[in-house]
């Protein structure tokens, strides 16, 4: 699909941004513009057009800053900002805790880092308060202090959040006792409590609609400025390109678009007209941060579990970090097909959330354990008893179905991708030996040809 950026001109001839909105009087979505005569139709309707100033909005917003750390939280930014695994994040966030050398003495720098609470204790908000109107003035000093409570699924708050057990031992005075690492997750830390008390932000959004005189195309430039940085002064959180953000999302100090002074119904010159084809694109791989933070939002796990479920990942080799992106291994692929269609109930993501659920319930004395377990077991043996009696041929023809596609691609070559290379007649399928699942010729023993089991082009093929 296209769309159509312009660059424009006011009376006082600063240049601007302005994006086509309406094209013959109607506003445009998205995919409106759907191939190069489209676009061109709309880049000539632009140069045989005037423009002014239809109309001005001016917004007043807010943005609030981001609550202080949880497990989950800690992760995801260390990720983002430090480009920390999970593993090393929680390594380093222990032995921060755990307690550092300072002036002979061994002091524990942080709160316990295994909670999903956003709760701070009232004399630590106390001490963040007054380091903040000392430090950067009673402006940045919210009238009412700061109270959050946690959006996540099975949240326990039983602990408060990640944060310095003395917000007056910045990050520099520390710093000489500290390794790099730790420097700079601690640092991260005591950034966020802190900025979690502060001021918010207010953003001036100014929206500027453009109109042809006879009404047929329109334009639309947007602006911001930070007119008060509030708590971005100290903490400004990063995003992961799974994350939607809004134009003030994406503002921060030294970085505004700004326009130039406009007045309704002034002309305004157009100056250039670039169109710009792009293409859809599947959602992007998760990466540890947002993959954590998935694993938070359905209900998966528990603060202390994020990173082992991550390393276990990767330790069984059913995935791998590749840009830091998870890539599924095929390994994965034919685990997750067997789970997928033998125990579906149990891999469902509402079953974790649920029992996590359950478990509290059992702790908090509303249910019995043992008619918990009872009722687990009933359901499991069955599942169990449903697949203990299966031949393997009746399993791999499932996961051959299921994963077909994957292993055996259709390159539109109008060959069969089934096709067996070595005997010419015979059918590739999935097959299990004593060293794991191959692919093989269904002609075997008369053909005994044998792939790896990947997707792989046909001259990896090999006779074994």
């Amino acid at each position: 699909y296209w769309s159509i950026k312009t660059q424009m001109a006011g009376p006082q001839g600063v240049p601007f941004t302005a994006n086509l909105t309406h094209l013959s009087a109607r506003k445009l979505g998205k995919m409106d513009l759907a191939d190069e005569e489209a676009a061109g139709k709309g880049v000539a309707a632009i140069e045989a057009s005037t423009f002014n100033v239809k109309k001005i909005e001016r917004k007043n917003t807010k943005r609030h800053p981001p609550p202080p750390f949880t497990t989950s939280t800690l992760q995801q930014e260390a990720s983002k900002k430090l480009r920390f695994g999970t593993r090393r994040t929680m390594q380093i966030a222990q032995r921060l805790y755990e307690g550092i050398q300072l002036n002979g003495e061994v002091v524990g720098l942080i709160t316990y880092m295994r909670t999903d609470g956003v709760q701070i204790a009232g004399e630590a908000i106390s001490s963040i308060r007054g380091l903040i109107g000392r430090d950067y003035g009673e402006s940045y000093v919210p009238e009412v202090a700061r109270a959050y409570k946690s959006k996540a699924k099975n949240a326990q708050e039983a602990h408060e959040a990640v944060r310095p057990t003395d917000v007056n031992r910045s990050p520099a005075e520390v710093s000489p006792y500290l390794d790099d690492e730790q420097q700079r997750l601690y640092e991260l830390i005591w950034k966020r409590a802190v900025a979690s008390q502060m001021e918010s932000a207010v953003i001036d959004q100014i929206v500027v609609n453009f109109t042809s005189s006879d009404a047929q195309v329109s334009l639309r430039a947007i602006g911001s400025v930070v007119s008060f940085d509030g708590f971005l002064r100290l903490y400004k959180e990063d995003h992961d390109d799974r994350e939607k953000q809004s134009d003030t999302d994406q503002l921060s100090p030294g970085m505004d678009r700004i326009l130039p002074p406009l007045n309704e119904n002034e002309l305004i010159e157009c100056l250039k007209i670039t169109p710009e084809q792009h293409f859809t694109q599947p959602p992007p791989r998760f990466s540890e941060a947002s993959l954590v933070k998935t694993l938070e939002e359905l209900g998966i796990g528990r603060p202390s579990t994020y990173a082992s479920i991550i390393s276990v990942l990767q330790d069984r080799n059913y995935v791998r970090l590749e840009s830091r992106r998870f890539e599924p291994e095929d390994r994965g692929r034919v685990v997750t097909a067997f789970l997928e269609n033998f125990f579906t109930q149990y891999v469902a993501y509402e079953f974790t959330a649920d029992l996590e659920e359950k478990l509290d319930d059992i702790s908090g004395g509303r249910i019995d354990r043992k008619a918990l377990l009872h009722d687990f077991w009933i359901a499991f043996s069955g599942a169990i008893d449903e697949t203990k009696d299966l031949r393997i041929s009746e399993v791999l023809d499932r996961l051959d179905e299921s994963l077909g596609p994957h292993f055996f691609r259709d390159t539109g070559n109008g060959e069969d991708p089934r096709k067996c290379p070595g005997c010419d007649h015979g059918r590739l399928n999935l097959k299990i030996g004593k060293f794991g699942a191959f692919i093989g010729c269904s002609n075997y023993p008369d053909c005994r040809l044998t792939r790896p089991l990947e997707v792989s082009n046909s001259s990896d093929l090999g006779n074994d």
